[in-house]
C-alpha cells in the first residue's frame, strides 16, 4: 500500500501508551440492548501502537452521546482497517492495508455483525485497500467504485453480488517518482463523482506541486482528468451555491509549506463541473485569506461556506525537524469559516482548536468531525456546529464511519 495515511512518524512514540485506554471505560454498550429500533453505527478504528498494526470494528449506538468506546466483543482485522458502505442498509463492507479482499458483513436481528461473502481485486493487480473511506463510493447497492492510487485505475464492483465488473485504467495520473494519493473529501454534482488527486514524492519529506481532479459520469463510467500546476496536494472540496467546486491544500500541505524550503503556497482553486476544468483566472493563498499562519484544508460547513484551518503556533510551537504529519495530525489548528461566494474569512472562537487532520462523518442528527488524539492513542468526534461538542471518543484512529440503521 501507499504509505500510511496519517501519523507514520508517531507511531513509535505512541507504543509507550497502554492498549487499555479506553477497555473498560465510560458508559459503552451492547448493541441492541437500548434501543432495538435506534439509530446503530460501525466505527472501525485502526490502532498503530499494536505490533503488528491491528483494527477493530465495533457497534454501537452512541455516536452523538458523550462516552468511551469499548472495543470488547469487536470485530478484529489485521492491519489498517476501513468500514465502508450505504448509510441505513444494514450492511458494512471491510477492508485492510493487508489484503486485496472486501468482507461483506451484515446486521443480524440481534444488531451485530455476520460475515456475508468477500470479493477480492487481486485479478486487477490490487495488493491491499485502503486508505481513506472515501476510496470506496457506493453509487447503488449493485455498482460502487475503488479508488486505487498504487495501480491507478478505479475498481468497478458490485456489492451485492460481490463480483468486480469493471475497471478504469488512469495511467495519465502517473507521475515518475511519486505517490498518487486519492482524497478523503469527494464532492458529488448529479451524476458525477468528483475525487481530487495529488501527488507526493515517493522519498523524502515534501508533495509535488500539482492539482488534479479525476470525474468520473456513473452513468457511464467515463473519465475525465483535469490538471493545474499552480499548487499541490489539493486532497479538500467543498460546493460553492454557484455551483463550481472549490478545491484546497490539505493540512498535511499546509505543514510541509511551513517546515520545508521551497514547497508549493497552500492554495484555492476553481474547478467547473460543466466544463470539468480548472479555472485558469482563479487563484487565492489560503494564507491570505485568513490574514496569514500556516493555513490549509478545507472543510465542508452550511450551504456555500467551508472552514480552513490555521495554526496557532502558541498552542503549537513548531520546532526545528518537526515532520509535517506531526503538525497535521496534532493539537492547535483554529477553525476560520469561509463563505466561499465572498471569499471572507472569519476566525470561529466558539470552536476549541483541535488536530488539524479532519473526517467528516453523518450520524441520525448530526454532522461529526475527527479530533485525533497525541500520538494518535485517540479519537474523539465533535458535533460540527454548537461549538465543537465532544460526543463518542475511542482507542486508536478512527477514519470510517457507517450507520447501519
Amino acid at each position: 500500500m501507499k504509505p500510511p495515511v496519517a501519523f507514520p512518524s508517531l507511531r513509535r512514540s505512541a507504543a509507550v501508551l497502554a492498549l487499555a485506554l479506553f477497555t473498560g471505560c465510560g458508559d459503552s454498550e451492547e448493541p441492541g440492548t437500548d434501543d432495538d429500533n435506534g439509530p446503530l453505527y460501525a466505527i472501525t478504528t485502526q490502532l498503530l501502537v499494536a505490533d503488528p498494526v491491528e483494527s477493530y470494528v465495533v457497534v454501537t449506538t452512541q455516536a452523538e452521546q458523550t462516552a468511551s468506546l469499548s472495543l470488547d466483543n469487536a470485530i478484529k482485522v489485521s492491519g489498517r482497517a476501513l468500514g465502508v458502505g450505504i448509510p441505513k442498509t444494514g450492511s458494512l463492507y471491510v477492508v485492510s492495508d493487508e489484503s486485496p479482499v472486501v468482507t461483506r458483513y451484515r446486521l443480524n436481528a440481534g444488531g451485530s455483525l455476520e460475515a456475508a461473502g468477500t470479493v477480492s481485486f487481486a485479478p486487477q493487480g490490487v495488493t491491499s485497500l485502503g486508505e481513506y473511506q472515501a476510496n470506496f463510493q457506493f453509487v447503488s447497492e449493485t455498482k460502487a467504485y475503488f479508488f486505487d492510487g498504487a495501480t491507478a485505475q478505479v475498481v468497478i464492483w458490485n456489492p451485492t453480488a460481490m463480483t468486480v465488473t469493471g475497471t478504469i485504467p488512469l495511467p495519465t495520473l502517473v507521475i515518475a517518482d511519486t505517490v498518487l494519493a486519492f482524497s478523503g473529501a469527494v464532492v458529488h454534482v448529479g451524476s458525477q463523482i468528483i475525487m481530487p488527486v495529488g501527488w507526493r514524492p515517493e522519498s523524502g519529506v515534501g508533495i509535488t506541486k500539482k492539482a488534479a481532479v479525476l470525474s468520473i459520469d456513473t452513468t457511464t463510467d467515463a473519465a475525465t482528468i483535469a490538471t493545474d500546476d499552480r499548487c499541490g496536494y489539493t486532497h479538500d472540496a467543498a460546493l460553492g451555491l454557484d455551483g463550481k467546486v472549490y478545491i484546497a491544500t490539505e493540512a498535511y500541505g499546509a505543514a510541509v509549506f511551513r517546515v520545508v524550503a521551497d514547497s508549493p503556497e497552500p492554495c484555492l482553486l476553481k474547478f467547473d463541473p460543466q466544463t470539468r476544468a480548472f479555472d485558469a483566472t482563479f487563484y487565492r493563498s489560503l494564507s491570505g485569506l485568513v490574514g496569514g499562519g500556516t493555513a490549509g484544508a478545507l472543510i465542508p460547513g452550511a450551504a456555500g461556506t467551508a472552514y480552513v484551518r490555521v495554526l496557532d503556533e502558541n498552542i503549537a510551537p513548531v520546532a526545528e525537524g518537526t515532520h509535517p504529519r506531526t503538525m497535521a495530525s496534532g493539537t492547535g489548528w483554529q477553525w476560520w469559516e469561509l463563505k466561499l461566494d465572498t471569499l471572507t474569512a472569519t476566525r470561529r472562537t466558539d470552536f476549541p482548536s483541535t488536530s488539524g487532520s479532519v473526517f467528516l462523518f453523518e450520524s441520525e442528527n448530526q454532522t461529526l468531525y475527527t479530533e485525533f488524539g497525541a500520538g494518535a492513542a485517540s479519537t474523539t468526534l465533535h458535533v460540527l456546529g454548537e461549538g465543537g461538542k465532544p460526543t463518542l471518543t475511542t482507542q486508536g484512529l478512527s477514519f470510517s464511519f457507517v450507520q447501519l440503521r
